[in-house]
């Protein structure tokens, strides 16, 4: 199939979306975030509806963008697999929040230096996840490796179904253990520092072993997420988009559902049916249809899927002894 953008032609593209992100992500820092504070949940849901906006309005512009230039059915269709990838992305979010609530009670990072933690780490999930989809619009094009992805998926879906829960236990993780080999930790917090000097040494704080610890988590989750989108659209630009909409909104959604997440405790079987499902668009459900699973049925079976197990996350309500998990 023939990619409507490559990157040679749309180079300005990506050059001026990530300048965008950037200058986004300077005045979120810079301005509005300068002091480190408490973000409170209006604020948080004032953030979300921005960049659920934004991502909306983008999504307007690449439809008719793409429908001045490839014509109206190719400007929906693309516009649809932006909407598609965006929500799918955006629901595989949650488990991040999942793991956010536990590193920092862990940790015992007060809320108002959470932000700072988020705003880093979510700095670099953009960087890593440039990465994974260059590196995956090149190996998409390998049908080996496009059904290699869609199993893992199934077999990703399938274990969340079944598996029990195990607790996150960062100072087990062997990528930790091995940066305290070659740099000390201070034991309590140094304020909003990730590192300090005492007595000529340099220091990590726990502050940094919480930002490298969801650095390494968000590098797991977009080995699930990213084959996911290319499941549902082969143009690495919607892939590229619709991934930073989702990313740059997670930390408003973190700070706005981080109370009630644990509520949502179906959430995770519904995720697990929708990577299930786009393992299964990737061996056999586009094949079976001509090369391309309608993208409209994708789409509506996606929302549908996460809108009903929320919907039943709210009308069977978890016992209160549940205690929040990942």
């Amino acid at each position: 199939m023939e990619i409507l953008f490559p990157f040679a032609d749309y180079w300005w593209f990506y050059m001026t979306f990530t300048l965008f992100v950037l200058l986004m992500l300077a005045l979120d820092l810079g301005v509005f975030h300068r002091t480190a504070h408490e973000v409170s949940f209006k604020e948080a849901t004032i953030w979300s509806a921005v960049w659920v906006i934004l991502a909306l309005l983008f999504n307007v512009v690449l439809y008719y963008y793409a429908s001045s230039k490839f014509g109206a059915e190719i400007g929906r269709e693309v516009s649809l697999e932006f909407l598609a990838g965006y929500i799918v992305e955006k629901s595989l979010s949650v488990d991040n929040i999942f793991v956010f609530v536990v590193v920092f009670s862990y940790f015992a990072i007060p809320a108002k230096y959470q932000h700072r933690v988020l705003f880093y780490g979510i700095l670099g999930a953009l960087v890593f996840r440039a990465l994974f989809i260059s590196a995956g619009a090149w190996l998409m094009q390998f049908k080996i490796v496009v059904y290699f992805f869609g199993v893992l998926l199934i077999f990703t879906g399938i274990k969340m179904i079944l598996s029990l829960e195990k607790e996150i236990e960062p100072e087990k993780n062997p990528v930790i253990k091995l940066f305290r080999r070659f740099v000390p930790v201070t034991s309590r917090l140094e304020g909003q520092n990730f590192f300090i000097r005492k007595d000529g040494k340099i220091f990590a704080t726990p502050l940094f072993i919480a930002l490298l610890f969801l650095e390494l988590t968000d590098i797991i989750f977009a080995i699930d997420s990213v084959p996911a989108i290319f499941a549902l659209t082969k143009e690495p630009m919607i892939v590229y988009t619709s991934n930073i909409f989702a990313i740059l909104g997670l930390r408003a959604m973190y700070f706005m559902l981080a109370g009630v997440i644990n509520k949502f405790h179906y959430l995770k079987y519904g995720l697990a049916v929708v990577l299930i499902f786009v393992g299964l668009k990737m061996v056999w459900l586009n094949e079976a249809f001509g090369g391309k699973f309608p993208i409209s049925w994708s789409l509506g079976f996606i929302a549908t899927v996460v809108f009903v197990s929320i919907l039943f996350s709210l009308i069977f309500p978890a016992r209160e002894s549940a205690t929040l998990k990942k």
